[in-house]
């Protein structure tokens, strides 16, 4: 009689291109969470020294989410921390996309080295975009939050997923 032994199949290594693909997520997603962190806290910083502490972020969710039912009396809105944790979700959330995009766009420029002034022009725009569009089509909730306010968070966001990067890619150079 013979006895059988059940068939191993031989555990493979991940491959390089699957590491390099989940390196890519995780950087993506903590200079997201850096990001919007960073952005978090300047609002509470600033909402706390005006005397409202989370006041910012219940005014971005009641326009998000409540369809600006009530645009006209931003000023007196209640903090609803409701509207504050659904804001962060999506906030948190976009950040993320943001990170994992740029995480992309660091790794091409850190094997190829001219495309890293393209990433820090497309860096510029966006954040021009970013201004233009909020003043167009956020003129209301502009009227209550300051676009500088907005313009500073945002460099300091930029700045610590950047640091972070930096961080993570040393031997990143940026070719003209």
């Amino acid at each position: 009689m013979t006895t059988q032994t059940p068939v191993s199949m031989p555990i493979e290594a991940p491959s390089r291109a699957r590491l390099d693909a989940a390196t890519l997520y995780r950087d993506g997603i903590v200079a997201g969470v850096l990001g919007a962190l960073t952005i978090a806290l300047w609002f509470l910083l600033v909402d706390a020294l005006s005397g409202r502490p989370l006041w910012t972020p219940s005014v971005l969710g009641s326009v998000l989410f409540r369809r600006g039912s009530s645009l006209e009396a931003l000023e007196t809105l209640p903090v609803s921390v409701e509207m504050v944790l659904m804001f962060t979700w999506v906030h948190v959330l976009v950040f993320v996309g943001l990170g994992g995009i740029v995480a992309r766009l660091v790794d091409q420029a850190e094997r190829h080295p001219n495309v890293g002034f393209g990433v820090l022009l497309l860096f510029v725009v966006f954040q021009f975009a970013f201004i233009a569009a909020a003043t167009v089509f956020a003129a209301p909730v502009l009227r209550v939050l300051s676009s500088w306010s907005i313009l500073v968070a945002n460099l300091l966001a930029a700045a610590a997923m950047a640091g972070y990067f930096r961080w993570r890619h040393p031997h990143l150079r940026v070719s003209p």
